[in-house]
């Protein structure tokens, strides 16, 4: 009877253990509420869509069952923030509709790019706009390529996008000559990318420094702001030396060849061999090559005429004026005022051509004269009382473009080097 007894608790124990064994508990965790422009999605019925042509702000809210007079309410309250007119063909935009059987429009975001976008919220009697930026993360990244045969080519291969490449080119433009890179020339810059939610590119940003390899040179690019009430950069190399010069070598970037040069005891055969002085510069390019303004200043004369075909001519001081010709079609009015390196047009054939090209012609107090030898004026460099600052502004830059890391140690040492150079 003993051992039955005993059983039996050992039983009853065992079953009151069992009962205090508390069961896993499974940890659900809620969604997180999808969040954009300001909105919890969840509480409306989402549209996505892209304006097509011929389409206007009207008609799409019309399809989402908001109706005149609310349209033109709607357009009326918000014309200083947002002109309904101007939305674009091919632009994305957002409708925020409610949820009930109307499923009217409620909210519309007309998206700018990637980054800036309008909200115009009407779902209330009180209608409002506002401007919507993206947050943007900022990384620094690393560029680096060997010269086969263009720049373009090399930028593509490393999977970077034209205008980057575009960027170089500006940045080189009155110090380099891109027709005449050679095979196992170098490069290696330091650029910022854009991205949003930490994956998206959102473009580049600035390109902090630069080193092209050319001829056994070293060119040296650093972007500086010398002057912190004007907030303007510019490109000096390692000694301080501006690199923008007041005329640019070339309108055209790059991907060009000199067809004809300035002669002005030129013979062609097809006119008897006579003399038929030639008093400009022929850039040969593909048809639609962009034409860049060399310098500032402003169009005296935009037109088509004769031989010339389509042509631009800047004033850029009592001194100096440059004349483009034979372009496809103009981009600029007389009374422009353009900046050096804004598009100007682009090439053609029209007027009397052979070839795609456009005819460089440069003037000086009225008289037409040879760039290429003429001895132009440069821009500024840095005045000696910035140097100082400058050099310790570009020493990790200059650092990190000849190695792989920023400098961490003995920082003097590499002010005294640059100093010296």
């Amino acid at each position: 009877m003993k051992k039955i007894a005993v059983l039996l608790a050992l039983i009853l124990s065992f079953s009151a253990c069992k009962k205090e064994e508390k069961k896993p508990t499974v940890k659900i965790e809620k969604k997180k509420p999808e969040i954009k422009f300001g909105y919890k999605l969840d509480d409306y019925k989402v549209i996505q869509d892209t304006i097509k042509n011929g389409v206007s702000f009207g008609q799409i809210l019309d399809r989402h069952h908001v109706y005149y007079p609310k349209i033109n309410e709607i357009a009326t309250s918000i014309t200083g923030i947002f002109d309904v007119r101007r939305v674009r063909a091919g632009k994305p935009y957002l409708i925020l509709a409610s949820k009930d059987s109307t499923e009217q429009a409620q909210i519309f975001i007309y998206k700018h790019d990637k980054i800036n976008a309008t909200v115009v919220d009407f779902k209330d009697s009180l209608i409002t706009a506002r401007h919507f930026k993206k947050p943007i993360n900022v990384v620094e990244k690393e560029a680096r390529g060997v010269i086969n045969s263009s720049l373009s080519e090399t930028m593509d291969g490393l999977g970077l996008r034209p205008n980057l490449t575009w960027e170089i080119a500006d940045i080189y433009a009155w110090t380099l000559d891109f027709y005449a890179l050679q095979k196992g020339d170098s490069f290696k810059f330091i650029y910022e990318e854009k991205f949003i939610d930490d994956t998206i590119s959102a473009g580049y940003g600035n390109i902090k420094s630069a080193v092209f390899k050319h001829k056994g040179k070293y060119l040296y690019a650093f972007r500086y702001i010398k002057d912190s009430v004007s907030g303007i950069a510019e490109y000096y190399d390692e000694k301080g030396n501006m690199l923008r010069s007041q005329f640019l070598k070339a309108p055209i970037k790059f991907q060009y060849r000199i067809s004809s040069r300035y002669n002005l005891t030129r013979r062609i055969a097809y006119y008897g061999n006579k003399i038929r002085p030639h008093k400009g510069t022929d850039f040969a390019a593909n048809l639609g090559t962009p034409i860049i303004a060399t310098a500032s200043g402003t169009v005296i004369e935009s037109e088509r005429r004769g031989g010339n075909g389509n042509y631009v001519k800047i004033k850029h001081n009592s001194t100096y004026s440059t004349q483009y010709l034979h372009m496809s079609k103009r981009k600029v009015n007389k009374g422009n005022h353009v900046r050096q390196g804004d598009v100007i047009g682009w090439v053609g054939m029209t007027g009397n051509t052979g070839g795609p090209h456009v005819c460089y012609r440069f003037w000086k107090f009225g008289k037409q004269v040879d760039p290429l030898k003429e001895k132009l004026p440069t821009a500024e460099h840095l005045p000696a009382s910035i140097k100082p600052a400058y050099y310790k502004f570009i020493q990790p830059l200059k650092y990190q473009l000849e190695n792989k890391k920023v400098p961490v140690k003995k920082p003097q040492e590499l002010t005294e080097t640059i100093a010296k150079k």
